[in-house]
């Protein structure tokens, strides 16, 4: 019997412990409304790249941090370059899904982010702090993430090659914009600083909207979900505190009915317009 259906194969890793989150339940949830337009089969990362030839497409979704299966990632990126795969997110992103590279770039360039560098030497480039946030290049999910005083940031700089230090910033809140393919969805906020993963309906505002707008034009992702975090400075302005554009989380359980609704909604306008490309 032929196919009538467009076919995605939706990588996922369900056990797959996040903190403060459950990648899971937002992934079930996803797949069984897709469901009701496509045929699509879970799958881990690790067998994304022996399993994408018998799928139209290939949804990357919640799989965690690259860092836990690498060479997998690797040999799906080839693969799937090499054969012209549709892939959402599509793998030209310039952001977290080829490491923090791009904190760097963004504050060589003037971009309202949090200042970044990556070397004792450049430290001075950066606003005078109590203390500094040291990060892997390559980290994710807060991985390797460590808060250094004033004293011993050049020490912990010195010869890593490849961590960054920022300057710890006392903001007001935390506040995320998402966005399917260029077009803004939802926006959640954590207001107690120490509770990240406590999120609220955020009302953007025109200015928010201009911020976040800039980094999703910035990087250039035409297919994709994309998650903006920032941090609400103390002058009032926001900072770039991470551009998520391989596989990030959505908080979709902090979102009423008719927000999800509309969510999928785009996302599978979405899919429909990769498939159609």
């Amino acid at each position: 019997m032929p196919f009538t259906r467009p076919r995605i194969l939706y990588v996922t890793d369900l056990a797959y412990e996040a903190r403060g989150r459950r990648y899971c339940d937002e992934d079930i949830y996803l797949a069984s409304r897709l469901r009701e337009e496509f045929d699509l089969a879970l799958c881990h990362p690790r067998d994304a790249a022996a399993l994408l030839d018998a799928f139209d497409a290939v949804v990357v979704r919640n799989s965690g941090p690259v860092q836990g299966y690498e060479a997998a990632h690797a040999a799906f990126r080839e693969r799937a370059t090499e054969r012209g795969t549709r892939v959402y997110n599509q793998l030209t992103g310039r952001a977290d899904m080829i490491g923090k590279q791009y904190l760097l770039d963004l504050t060589a360039a003037g971009y309202p982010v949090i200042p970044t560098v990556d070397r004792a030497e450049d430290l001075h480039r950066l606003p005078a702090a109590d203390e500094y946030v040291v990060k892997p290049r390559l980290g994710a999910d807060s991985a390797g993430l460590g808060i250094v005083p004033a004293g011993r940031v050049a020490e912990a700089l010195d010869g890593a090659g490849d961590l960054l230090v920022q300057p710890r910033v006392d903001f007001a809140y935390e506040v995320s914009f998402y966005f399917v393919d260029h077009d803004y969805q939802y926006a959640l906020y954590a207001p107690h600083p120490d509770r990240r993963w406590q999120l609220e309906p955020y009302d953007a505002t025109v200015a928010d909207l201009d911020f976040a707008r800039r980094f999703i034009e910035w990087n250039g992702v035409d297919h994709g979900i994309q998650r903006v975090d920032a941090c609400r400075a103390p002058g009032g302005e926001l900072l770039l505190v991470e551009l998520e554009d391989l596989n990030p989380y959505l908080s979709l359980d902090a979102l009423d009915e008719a927000a999800r609704d509309a969510f999928v909604t785009a996302l599978r306008t979405a899919l429909r317009r990769l498939l159609a490309g």
